[in-house]
Formats: C-alpha cells, sequence, structure tokens
C-alpha cells in the first residue's frame, strides 16, 4: 500500500514545481519578444534612415546594355578583292590595310592621267613662247608700215614735180594698206593667243589646273584600292571573300573601339524626374558579377522613347488601348581606365544605379558641341602625295627636266623602273 502512496505524492511535487516555473517561463518568453522587437524596431530606424539619406535618390534599372561604335569598312570605288588583312575577334590600328582592292585598272589610269598632265604643261608652254613669237610678228609689222609710209611720202612729194608715175604712186599706196592691214592681223593673233595666257603662269593655267585635277583624282582611285581601318579596334562581321566583286558602299566588314564603349540604360518615364546631365552612376556587368563596380556619369538622354523610334511604332489610338510604362535611354558614360582594366563587349548586360543628389543640372540642356564628337584622319594621306607628284609633273615639263623614278606613295604606290615624267 506503500507504493501507489508514493507515486502520488511524487506527481503532487512534480505538479507543484511545474505550477512554479510556469511565471518564470513566461517571463523569459516576454523578454525574449521584447528584444526581438525592438531589434526589428531599431532596424526598422536604421532602414529608414538610410533610405532617407541614400535609398531615396538611387534610380536603378537593370535594362541597360553597352553600346558603342560600329565602324563599318567599305569601298569608295569598284573592284575586285586580292587581299584580306584582318579576320573577326582580330584587334586592328587605325590606318592598318583590311582589304585590298585590284589596282591594274587604277594604275593603268593614273598613267594616263599623268601622260596628259605632261601634255598639256607642254602644251601651255607652247602658248607662252607662241605669245611671244606673235609679239615679234607685231613689231616687224610694224616696222613694215613704218616703211610702207615713208616710201608713200617719199612718192608723193617726188610725184608733184612729175618725177614718179601715178602708177608708182598708187602701188605705194596699196602697200601702206598692206602693211595696216598685216599689222591689225598680227596684233589681234597676239590679242588672241594672250587672252589664253595673261594672268597666269603655267601650273597656274586653267588647262593645267584640270589635267592636274585628273591625277589627283586618278591618284585618290588608286589610293582608294587599299581600305584602311578608321580607328583602332576588333574586327567584326567579316563579309568580304577573295575574289569577291565589290561595289561602292558595300559593308565588308566593321570595327568596334571597345576603349570608346558606353551604356545605354533604359529608365522608366517615372523615374526620369531626378535625373539629370552629370550625375553620378555606379554600374555592374553580369559577366564580372558585383566584384567589379564601374563608375560613370549621364552624359544625355534620348530624345524619344523606345517605342517612338521602333521599327514598328504603337498605334495607341484604337479602342483596345492597354497603357504600358515607357522607357527612355538615358547615356552613361564610363571611365577610361576601368575599361581597360575590365574591357566590356558591345551588348552585354549591366545594372545601372543613379545617384540623384545633386538636381542642379538641366533635364535636357541645349549644349551645342563645337568640334567633331568622332575623326578620322587616315583617308588624308595620300592628299599630299598626289599634290607633290602633280608639282614633280608641272615642274619636270615646264623646264624639259627628266627625273629616274615615280615619287614613292604611302603603300607601294610607285616604284620600279625609271621613267620619263610627261612625254
Amino acid at each position: 500500500m506503500s507504493e501507489p502512496n508514493d507515486t502520488k505524492k511524487g506527481e503532487q511535487a512534480t505538479g507543484a514545481a511545474a505550477k512554479a516555473a510556469a511565471p518564470s517561463l513566461k517571463a523569459r518568453r516576454l523578454r525574449w519578444l521584447a528584444l526581438a522587437a525592438g531589434a526589428f524596431a531599431v532596424l526598422g530606424a536604421g532602414y529608414g534612415v538610410y533610405w532617407a539619406k541614400n535609398l531615396r535618390y538611387l534610380e536603378a534599372t537593370d535594362d541597360a546594355y553597352v553600346s558603342g561604335n560600329v565602324v563599318q569598312i567599305t569601298p569608295q570605288i569598284s573592284g575586285t578583292v586580292v587581299a584580306i588583312g584582318a579576320d573577326d575577334t582580330q584587334f586592328v590600328k587605325a590606318g592598318q590595310t583590311l582589304v585590298k582592292l585590284d589596282q591594274e585598272d587604277a594604275r593603268v589610269a593614273l598613267d594616263q592621267a599623268e601622260a596628259q598632265l605632261a601634255k598639256t604643261v607642254r602644251e601651255v608652254r607652247n602658248l607662252f613662247a607662241t605669245s611671244s613669237q606673235l609679239q615679234a610678228a607685231v613689231e616687224v609689222r610694224q616696222a613694215d608700215l613704218t616703211t610702207a609710209q615713208q616710201d608713200l611720202s617719199r612718192r608723193e612729194r617726188l610725184g608733184s614735180s612729175g618725177a614718179v608715175s601715178a602708177e608708182e604712186l598708187q602701188h605705194a599706196r596699196d602697200a601702206l594698206k598692206a602693211a595696216q592691214a598685216g599689222l591689225q592681223a598680227a596684233q589681234q593673233q597676239l590679242i588672241a593667243n594672250r587672252a589664253r595666257v595673261d594672268g597666269t603662269t603655267v601650273a597656274d593655267h586653267p588647262d593645267v589646273r584640270n589635267a592636274s585635277a585628273a591625277v589627283r583624282s586618278a591618284y585618290l582611285a588608286y589610293e582608294r584600292t587599299q581600305l584602311p581601318a578608321p580607328v583602332s579596334g576588333f574586327v567584326a562581321r567579316r563579309n568580304v571573300q577573295l575574289g569577291q566583286r565589290v561595289s561602292p558602299g558595300a559593308a565588308l566588314m566593321s570595327v568596334v573601339p571597345l576603349d570608346e564603349v558606353w551604356v545605354d540604360a533604359n529608365f522608366k518615364e517615372s523615374q526620369l524626374a531626378d535625373i539629370r546631365v552629370g550625375q553620378p552612376v555606379m554600374l555592374t556587368a553580369d559577366v564580372y558579377g558585383r566584384s567589379v563596380v564601374y563608375h560613370g556619369r549621364v552624359v544625355g538622354f534620348g530624345a524619344g522613347t523606345g517605342a517612338a523610334f521602333a521599327l514598328l511604332p504603337a498605334q495607341n489610338a484604337t479602342g483596345n488601348w492597354i497603357k504600358v510604362v515607357q522607357r527612355v535611354p538615358v547615356r552613361i558614360a564610363l571611365e577610361p581606365n576601368e575599361l581597360e582594366q575590365h574591357p566590356l563587349q558591345v551588348g552585354l548586360s549591366m545594372k545601372a544605379d543613379v545617384d540623384t543628389h545633386d538636381r542642379s543640372g538641366s533635364l535636357l540642356p541645349r549644349l551645342a558641341a563645337n568640334t567633331a564628337a568622332y575623326a578620322t584622319d587616315v583617308f588624308q594621306a595620300g592628299d599630299g602625295v598626289a599634290n607633290e607628284r602633280v608639282r614633280s609633273i608641272i615642274s619636270a615639263n615646264e623646264t624639259g627636266r627628266v627625273t629616274t623614278s615615280r615619287a614613292p606613295g604611302p603603300a607601294d604606290h610607285y616604284g620600279g623602273a625609271a621613267r620619263v615624267a610627261g612625254l
């Protein structure tokens, strides 16, 4: 009978202990809840302060992509491709020959133009020489006229005394008229010839200038058989093949200068109110992840939304119209040194965060550019060579001096056997 009593007493003791511990557990629970609520309150307050100072000034979008110049290589003359200097993915420097066309036709045309210039120079020299000859002829005719006048004067004095017959006197008068007509004809010939050379030199004569222009044009056509890279960059989209007959304007390949890329971030129209030109931007690329951060700045806004310039713009004046939030491209310039360390390709995805603290700038500033945004001088290399070639031909044929070789061009333009400049 003692065992059931002991069990009953043990249960009563356990129940009493549990009742005594219940208030203590409840108190600890409330304390932890209070601590958790306080922690959440502190975090909320901290986030509120952070939002008030930073987040509310950030406009972010992941609808951003790398853009850049895609420079097309197109011929300016027709020709057959005989060499290709670079292929896709290869880096080329500005001025490097990318495509070479057959040069034989252009070389023949250049030789013909140079020969015509030399011939024209000698013809103009002949005009100047003819002027001197005609001037001498006028002086001879003037002397003949003076002689005829003196002869007639003597015969008229002798005719009054009957020493000279009337027939001889008439012959003297006819000789004077003939001398006068001869002088007048010589003077008119001199005037006509001088009209072709007066006020000019051999080099400035219109015929020589016209022939010189033909030489320059032929030289440019010869120069254009080699297509240089306008900028330094990577070759993309090569479409040309050896032996292909190309025409002016055909796209043969493209060169992309990856050191001059930018980012086009497409922001919603509701995000544009606080974005200004010059505001700093932090960007990350999907290719590198968040470990690489690019720093840029806003440099401009698109003149319209993407839908406005789409190939098939939306027709909103319809009965089933549905409003769609539009996006406007915002151009962001990148730091060159960061691009050099972590290069980007055109078309890569980016995430852009614009810091809009400074809102003093204009949304659409009217700043006209005073200089060319992009320029190249690789196509001007042949101008100086062509002008020097023209001067040498004119000089050689003015004096009759013989040159032993052509003036070398920038890329194997001449060379070879000796020749006579001109005819």
